[in-house]
């Protein structure tokens, strides 16, 4: 089980609510940005997400040649899902709940070792309309980013707006953190 020295938090919570929401062209101008920077460092992504039901691994697969820098995608809804695929511990499930920062830093290691990939990134949230639970409101969305043996990076989101609008904002989040991630390490190697 992950313990807090094992982890890394870029500030506990962000709020984005000062952004337009991505279009589909946007989010795809994301993903061929960030697929030339793979190529150019010949890395491969992987992703687990589970409220966005796969739309990262959707985006990514709408650039051509991404089959290049593209290795997999879990898409891990349930306990179950992300037990049986990502390796998750159930009693972190059952102890953090599925929105932590305990549960998406397992599912992004769980993405690493259970791929070819070198870069991942996982999702969980509560993309609404129903879900909200005490301490955890509809837009609470979870990130983290992995790149090898790295300690992952792990950050807390409230994101505004309808199922749709959170997804997205959700999506572009994901690359923005995969981009920063590769040009870190990229500049620290």
């Amino acid at each position: 089980m992950a313990t807090p020295s094992d982890l890394t938090v870029r500030n506990d919570l962000t709020t984005r609510s000062d952004l337009a929401i991505p279009s589909d062209a946007e989010l795809f101008v994301q993903a061929q940005h960030f697929g030339d920077a793979l190529m150019a460092q010949r890395l491969k992504l992987a992703t687990a997400e589970s409220c966005t039901g796969g739309w990262v691994s959707k985006i990514v697969t709408e650039v051509p040649g991404c089959s290049d820098w593209f290795d997999c995608a879990f898409v891990a809804y349930s306990y179950e899902a992300k037990e049986s695929a990502l390796g998750v511990p159930r009693v972190m499930l059952e102890q953090f709940g599925a929105v932590s920062q305990e549960v998406v830093t397992a599912m992004v290691r769980g993405a690493l070792s259970r791929s070819r990939a070198n870069v991942a990134c996982s999702i969980t949230g509560i993309a609404g309309p129903s879900g909200a639970v005490p301490g955890k409101p509809v837009g609470t969305v979870w990130l983290a980013w992995g790149r090898g043996h790295h300690p992952p990076l792990a950050k807390r989101f409230l994101f505004e707006g309808d199922r749709d609008a959170v997804r997205r904002q959700t999506v572009r989040a994901a690359f923005i953190g995969l981009t920063e991630l590769i040009a870190e390490r990229d500049a620290n190697a």
